[in-house]
């Protein structure tokens, strides 16, 4: 799923420009948008569903005849992304989200602060945009990937009929080796030549006997103790070659995906040699 933001000062032309994007990438898939509220309240206390969250309830899902909503505890930009990747979005479009990590289009003046990091385009306020040439930086931005999203993509394969089972991989990061406690490890890659080395072993690997797709996926950047690090997805005819060919895929995305990994312990931080650390 590609991601960008539109952000801006108020009254800048956010949400026109939000409503045109949408607009014109909804011809190229789906898209899902963010909108930061942390000034208001989705769901009032004098609502039902105000009520169920008030009394404690972890999530309330509200329905209508034509609306599903979900209120959850602990909102987080990263959570709502993932949600949208979950559901089967191409697109996200988030309007806000100014000090966010996320590529931007910024709207006016704002283009000149110092707290806002990774604009890729800095536009007029409400103006006559060229749409097209922004939907064209949108599709060039890097993926939001979630295992879920893995999950959708290989079901939607024609010849998943032919499928008795998918199987998946999770890596995350270890807390605790023997004496060390690890609180993040941070990792580098290559980008083109990882993807590629990446897409050449879900190649090679469809080709074997029963297995009907494989797809994998490695972060990058600073990965929190506990957070996922890497995600395997395979579908195959039975569940002999299924659990082989996952394996198998996790030893040579380790020793065949150029991937650097620095650990930040409790006793210092240092670079480790292995490219992975997801046994």
């Amino acid at each position: 799923m590609k991601v960008i933001c539109v952000s801006g000062y108020k009254n800048t032309g956010k949400t026109t420009l939000v409503t045109r994007l949408v607009e014109a990438l909804s011809k190229k898939g789906q898209v899902g948008t963010v909108k930061l509220m942390f000034h208001h309240r989705f769901n009032p206390a004098n609502t039902d569903t105000g009520k169920h969250f008030d009394a404690g309830a972890g999530a309330v899902a509200a329905i209508t005849d034509s609306e599903l909503v979900t209120i959850k505890r602990d909102p987080t930009l990263e959570k709502a992304l993932d949600s949208l990747a979950d559901s089967g979005m191409d697109f996200a479009v988030v309007e806000g989200a100014k000090t966010s990590s996320f590529p931007k289009i910024v709207l006016g003046d704002a283009a000149q602060s110092k707290d806002i990091e990774n604009v890729v385009a800095s536009l007029p306020e409400k103006s006559d945009w060229d749409i097209e040439s922004l939907v064209k930086l949108v599709q060039e931005q890097e993926d939001w990937v979630t295992l879920g999203s893995l999950v959708r993509k290989i079901k939607s394969n024609p010849d998943i009929r032919f499928s008795g089972g998918i199987a998946t991989f999770t890596g995350i990061v270890r807390e605790v080796t023997g004496k060390t406690h690890t609180q993040a490890l941070e990792f580098e890659k290559y980008s083109d030549v990882a993807e590629s080395a990446m897409e050449r072993i879900c190649t090679e690997m469809k080709q074997n006997e029963g297995v009907i797709d494989i797809l994998m996926h490695h972060r990058t950047g600073l990965i929190k103790a506990g957070e996922d690090i890497v995600y395997i997805v395979v579908a195959a005819g039975h569940r002999k070659e299924l659990f082989v060919t996952l394996v198998d895929a996790l030893e040579r995305l380790k020793e065949e995906v150029p991937i650097w990994k620095k650990e930040l312990t409790l006793e210092g931080d240092f670079w480790v040699h292995d490219k992975n650390s997801e046994e």
